[in-house]
């Protein structure tokens, strides 16, 4: 579980034409300031470190922000911070510092390709993006890199961009940026859709960053090492994505809102309606979808269903969380590359195994009962490993 701390909840300095939080925004057009001992009160209470997240979090107050930094360093020695750094300023950067402040930053690439992150006109978008690509700049400099989200579209994959997007992440290996986290575009709404690249276009883009992550010496996209970690069993180093996550209770992310109550991952949310968090997870979208037949929307017969387990509900088919991702068919093609890598050099895989179905079984009837164990385990006790 990972705690996120929402201090300006969903306010934004930016207008992504993608963004799945832009109905929540347009629902709560007169959203405050937060109570700041109030989320002090819940952080406390859930007793886990955390990362201040948005929206834009730097809208925050900075005499509320350093409170909830200083609160992070004291009790657990730092914090997270994800943004998109536009508003980041040299206070900031020494307040960052003084609190041992683990930054993430979200941008689409340079220039150009980060023109979905719309700061007000097409000018004021670019300044925003060299503002933000400065901040990474000097970051890498002082030897503090940030780890970097990198949302998949029209305006960094088609034509020449993906080749324009290649050479700023070998530079940025350069630099001594470790963590790329690849997203494909969530389509929540028509402005999104404008940007959504085809399944084909999206697993194209993805091998070749695969293929593009064997030259680079310090950069790794973690979304490729975790499924390769997962064909083999072992779901400890997966991201939320890869787990079966109840939408209603969201098993990787506890949002602490600005007024101190606790939320879900905001992806799940649609028509910008936040459901309340549940006080007991449920499994009913894995066990349906292990029964539900594929041509309906299900999982039923998939040979890659324990390791990604329909992907996340924020992305299923037509919005509806009850149904698998809408990206199957490129997740599907993933798998499958790696399956077919780790069987040429001798690895046994959970998905070719002769124990995967009664380890499906098994995890089925964990789910049943409200748990849900490692992979791993489960993995074990079926293949007599254990």
């Amino acid at each position: 579980m990972s705690v996120e701390v929402r201090p300006r909840g969903d306010a934004c300095n930016l207008k992504c034409t993608y963004c799945y939080q832009e109905r929540a925004r347009e629902e709560r057009r007169h959203e405050r300031g937060g109570d700041t001992d109030a989320m002090i009160a819940a952080l406390d209470r859930l007793d886990e470190p955390f990362t201040l997240f948005g929206g834009e979090v730097l809208l925050t107050r900075r005499a509320d922000l350093e409170r909830l930094l200083a609160f992070g360093f004291e009790r657990y020695g730092g914090s997270g911070l994800q943004t998109n750094a536009t508003l980041v300023t040299e206070a900031d950067l020494a307040t960052f510092a003084r609190y041992n402040v683990r930054l993430g930053v979200s941008i689409d690439g340079p220039g150009e390709l980060n023109d979905a992150r719309i700061a007000g006109n097409p000018a004021r978008t670019r300044s925003a993006t060299a503002a933000t690509e400065a901040v990474i700049e000097r970051l890498c400099r002082e030897g503090k890199p940030p780890s970097i989200i990198v949302t998949l579209h029209a305006l960094n994959v088609r034509g020449d961009r993906l080749d324009v997007l290649c050479r700023w992440l070998r530079d940025l290996d350069r630099k001594g940026v470790r963590r790329v986290r690849l997203h494909v575009l969530q389509v929540d709404g028509s402005e999104a859709a404008r940007l959504a690249l085809s399944p084909e276009e999206s697993l194209a883009a993805l091998r070749h960053l695969r293929d593009l992550e064997r030259e680079l010496s310090a950069i790794r996209f973690d979304l490729f090492d975790e499924i390769a970690s997962l064909l083999q069993g072992d779901d400890s180093r997966a991201s939320c994505a890869f787990h079966a996550c109840d939408p209603f209770s969201t098993r990787a992310v506890v949002s602490v809102e600005a007024d101190g109550a606790l939320a879900n991952c905001g992806r799940v949310n649609k028509e910008g309606t936040a459901n309340g968090r549940a006080a007991v997870r449920s499994f009913d979208r894995q066990i349906a979808l292990f029964a539900t037949p594929q041509e309906e929307g299900g999982c039923a017969g998939c040979r890659f269903f324990l390791m990604c387990k329909g992907n996340c509900p924020g992305t299923a088919i037509a919005g509806d969380w009850r149904l698998r991702s809408a990206d199957c068919p490129t997740w599907f093609a993933l798998f499958a590359d790696a399956e077919a890598a780790l069987m040429a050099q001798g690895v046994d895989v959970l998905s070719r195994s002769p124990h995967r179905g009664a380890t499906e079984a098994a995890m089925i009837a964990a789910w049943t009962q409200h748990d849900d164990p490692p992979l791993a385990e489960i993995r074990g006790r079926c293949s007599g490993e254990a």
